[in-house]
Parts: C-alpha cells; sequence; structure tokens
C-alpha cells in the first residue's frame, strides 16, 4: 500500500517533484481546510506537509491515526504543536535553509529603503508630487549596522551589510570574539549592540527570552535618530514601544515585514510616516518557495525509505560526518537497552549510558535516544521510537544520564548501559569487533562474549559441577537446541552466569521448569 501524504497549504509545483517521482508514495493536496475537515481528513495519512496557514495543533495530531512526519515548508514552526508531535512519536522537519538568501536580501532591500525613503517617495509620484527635500535619506556608508541573532539569516546579512560598507556589530549567543574577527566584524553583548547600532535587525527566534527583546527600556538605551529592521519574528519588537519611540522621535524609523498578530492592517504604527513595511514576504521569492518544498519533499522521502532526515527540529540533526561514525552502532545501542529491560521487572529508576574511547569523541545523542527507546519499548511498544524516547523517559520520570570517556579499556570503542531500579542495578557493556560485528562483552560483573540476536538465555545460578549439564538435558526434553553457550562466574563454587542462544522462543512454562532445578537461582529470556 502507498504511503499516503497530505498536502494542506499551497507549494510550489516543482517543490514536490521528489515526492511525485518517488513510486512508493501517493499525493493528495487539499488545501484551505479547516480545522473539522482537517480533523477528519488526516486520519488515512502517513505524512502532512503544511506552510503558514495550516495550524497543526494537537486536536489534529491526536486525530492523526497513521501520521508519522510532519513536515513545515520554510523555518518557523509555530503553526505546529512540537509537544504534541513529540509525544506522539511523530517527527517534525522544516526548511531553515531554503529561504536564508531570500530572507537575508529582503532584510537588505529594506534596510536600503528604509535609509532612502523609497516607497515612500514612491507613493508621493503616484499622487502626483514632485518633492526632492522631504525624502532626503542617509547612506549606509560607514554606518553601523546592530545585528542580534547571527544564524544563517543573520550572518548572510551581515556579509551583505559590509558590502555595502558598514560596520557590523553583532551579538548571538553562539558567536564568540574569534568568530566575530573571522567574520570581520565586532562581537558584543544585546546592551552594546543596542547602544552602537545607528540600524539595528533582528534576526532571532521568538521564544520567551526574545518575546519584546527590543521594548521601552531598549529604545531609550539606542542612539537617537536609531533605525529598525524586523524580518524575523512579530513579536520580539514590542510594537507598542516602537510606536511611542517613533512618535517621541527616538526613532527615525523602521521597517517591519513581521507582526505580533498576522494579518497587520489596523495598527497605529502603519498610519506613521516613519513606517515602512511588506506583509510578510522574507521568503516570498519563486526560489525560496521552490527550494523549501524540495528540502522538505527530500526529507520526507528519506524519511520512508529508512534514511536520516537533514532538518529534524524535534529530533536533534548529526552531519554526514558525525551520522558515518555512529552509525554502526544504531543497532547494537538499541539491542543493549532491550536485553536491559529483560534483566529486571522492577520500575526504572535511572539510566546511565557511557560512551568509551573513539566515541567519546561524538555526538551521541542519537544513540543515546536509541537505547532509551530500546528499554522502554518492553513496557511501551511501538508508541516509543526515536522521536519521543527521551520525551517518554521524561514523562515516568525516568533519568537518562550521558557519560563519555576516551578510556575503553581495552577496545577501541565500548558502550556501557547501566539500569537502576529502587533495589538493583544491571548493566551491559557492547562493542564492535573490526570483522566479526556486534558484541556484547560484559554482563553485569561478568565478562562475556555475546552476538546480540536471536533467542537468548541468561541464567544466574551456582557455580558446581553438573550444573550446565542439568540446563543442557532440560532444553533437550523440551526439544530446544543450543547454538552457543558462554558462561562466567565471579569465584570458584560462587555465582556465575549462563549465556545461551537457542534456536527456539522460550516459553514461560519451559523457564519456570528451568527454575525449578537445583542450584539456578533466575533464568530470564531475552529476544534479541
Amino acid at each position: 500500500m502507498p504511503i499516503q501524504v497530505l498536502i494542506s497549504d499551497p507549494l510550489s509545483e516543482d517543490g514536490i517533484y521528489p515526492l511525485q517521482q518517488a513510486t512508493n508514495i501517493q499525493i493528495e493536496v487539499a488545501t484551505g481546510l479547516n480545522e473539522d475537515a482537517l480533523l477528519e481528513k488526516i486520519k488515512d495519512f502517513d505524512a502532512l506537509i503544511v506552510r503558514s496557514q495550516t495550524q497543526v495543533t494537537r486536536k489534529v495530531i491526536e486525530a492523526a491515526e497513521k501520521l508519522k512526519i510532519i513536515g513545515r515548508a520554510g523555518v518557523g514552526v509555530d503553526n505546529i504543536d512540537l509537544e504534541a508531535a513529540t509525544e506522539h512519536g511523530i517527527i517534525v522537519v522544516n526548511a531553515p535553509d531554503g529561504n536564508t538568501n531570500s530572507a537575508a536580501e529582503h532584510t537588505i532591500a529594506m534596510l536600503t529603503a528604509l535609509a532612502r525613503k523609497i516607497p515612500q517617495a514612491f507613493n508621493a509620484l503616484k499622487n502626483g508630487i514632485w518633492d526632492r527635500k522631504t525624502f532626503i535619506g542617509v547612506e549606509l556608508k560607514n554606518k553601523t549596522l546592530g545585528i542580534i541573532g547571527l544564524g544563517r539569516i543573520g550572518a548572510e546579512v551581515a556579509a551583505r551589510a559590509k558590502g555595502q560598507r558598514m560596520n557590523v556589530i553583532a551579538y548571538d549567543p553562539f558567536l564568540t570574539k574569534e568568530k566575530a574577527q573571522k567574520m570581520g566584524i565586532d562581537f558584543g553583548t544585546v546592551d552594546d549592540v543596542i547602544r552602537a547600532a545607528d540600524f539595528i535587525t533582528v534576526h532571532t527566534p521568538l521564544l520567551k527570552e526574545t518575546k519584546h527583546l527590543l521594548n521601552k527600556e531598549a529604545f531609550a538605551a539606542m542612539k537617537d535618530g536609531v533605525q529598525i529592521i524586523n524580518c524575523a519574528r512579530g513579536g520580539i519588537i514590542d510594537e507598542e514601544a516602537l510606536y511611542d519611540a517613533i512618535v517621541s522621535g527616538k526613532v527615525a524609523g523602521a521597517a517591519l515585514d513581521v507582526f505580533e498578530t498576522e494579518p497587520f492592517l489596523d495598527h497605529k504604527l502603519l498610519t506613521l510616516p516613519q513606517v515602512i513595511a511588506t506583509p510578510h514576504l522574507g521568503a516570498s521569492t519563486v526560489e525560496a518557495q521552490e527550494s523549501v518544498a524540495i528540502d522538505v519533499s527530500n526529507d520526507i522521502v528519506a524519511f520512508f525509505n529508512g534514511d536520516p532526515v537533514r532538518n529534524p527540529v524535534n529530533l536533534p540533526s548529526v552531519s554526514k560526518d558525525v551520522l558515518s561514525k555512529i552509525e554502526p552502532f544504531f543497532d547494537l545501542s538499541e539491542k543493549l537497552g532491550v536485553f536491559l529491560s529483560r534483566m529486571t521487572n522492577e520500575a526504572v529508576e535511572e539510566i546511565n549510558i557511557k560512551y568509551a574511547g573513539e566515541l567519546a569523541n561524538y555526538d551521541v545523542r542519537a544513540l543515546t535516544r536509541n537505547t532509551v527507546k530500546g528499554i522502554l519499548k518492553r513496557n511501551l511498544g511501538s508508541h516509543v521510537n526515536d522521536v519521543n524516547a527521551k520525551f517518554m523517559a521524561d514523562r515516568f520520570g525516568v533519568k537518562v544520564n550521558e557519560h563519555k570517556t576516551t578510556t575503553a579499556k581495552g577496545f577501541l570503542h565500548l558502550i556501557t548501559v547501566e539500569l537502576l531500579t529502587a533495589t538493583t542495578t544491571h548493566r551491559v557493556a557492547g562493542t564492535l569487533l573490526n570483522g566479526l560485528g556486534a558484541r556484547i562483552v560484559k554482563v553485569d560483573d561478568y565478562v562475556v562474549d555475546i552476538v546480540p540476536e536471536g533467542h537468548l538465555l541468561y541464567i544466574e545460578h551456582k557455580d558446581q559441577p553438573g550444573a550446565i549439564g542439568k540446563v543442557g538435558t532440560l532444553l533437550a526434553m523440551e526439544n530446544i537446541n543450543i547454538a552457543t553457550m558462554q558462561v562466567g562466574r565471579s569465584a570458584a563454587g560462587g555465582d556465575a552466569i549462563m549465556m545461551l542462544t537457542v534456536d527456539n522462543v522460550v516459553q514461560p512454562e519451559e523457564i519456570e521448569r528451568l527454575i525449578a532445578l537445583e542450584d539456578i537461582f533466575a533464568v530470564k529470556a531475552i529476544d534479541l
């Protein structure tokens, strides 16, 4: 049965070409749906692609019985309930690079139009007024542009402003003085930027920390005659405070492409001659619309082909270089989690995952999620996946800790997973051996060498002559063939374990008969 993809907002025809070419995907375009119509229709679809119009609410997500991935053809995901998507194991992808150039160009266009009062002059000319004195502007050369937020778009704006021979000072939480120096710009705090700049442009996401970042207090700290540009997100600027700052003469002008409430038609800011505005056009170019649709379409195709997606929103992305290093460990990490989940019937309170050796040099969060998924899916089944594993652990109060060390005790790389309950602690360690594949090399304090696949029996017993023979005899009577066996012990005559690989699933009644044998303490059937 083909994968069903619903496109609920208008997209470029060329942009969905990757979906059209995929033989396993069937597309339906249904735009302009109200919530009731979307709630009814979404039940039959595996994937949903939206722009900014469709509101993907919790109700929509809960009604989506088959939905596995949501694609946002653009950057912002304000119209998607990420928490609900993550909770339901639905991955959300966007297209953060597709409109970078368009947004940066629009910012520079707004900056130039603001400085030279181009829209106001054109409007006067259309109304039959030839006025060269009123619309005298200022040059950008040698002026200081303050940039708050130096991500992809902010960095592009900085490069273009330098081409206009502007001085640039920027703030970003990930910007260092060294990075700023390499870019040929000045580094500062938010306060440094707003005090130094002749023009200020914002390029941050809208977060709790950035809402009304430019407010009454910020405007008061700026230079007299400063000019403001916002082509990022409505809400970063306090619109009431901006209005007052313009009326008072503190701010000479503002160029706005985004607003707290859209459509933005009746606000008093639009009555001011110092304000120029566009209706959220930052990404509205033919090239950007096609590019963001292509990026999302490619991620949808990759997802259903079992390949990594490039731009996950609720799943940390991994670079191709890092992915190539950690990808061989995905299967092992999950199986270590599955193995441990069968070692106890008590509630899991804490999971500790330690990466040793070369793995310690990489971003291993994807492996951590995979391990947690392996542990939780015993009780949660297919509801837990790579997207929501950490979320589900948090929901059930399970602490997840990640540790790294470059010391791997004789191994090139080693993953050790520890599971803590109220009364017990169990751990298992695994690695990849060159030419031999995955191996479990330690269970609790016992050194072993086990291929993590098939039907395993973990047996705790007393180290006594005949213990192994009793187990073998009983399994033979049950017609269960032993493929491999590993044994380990703490000391002669003390506690010991057997790890058996068998050809058949061991049934609960057979486990009970094994436990009834003399000197056998515990038996766990583990299917990998």
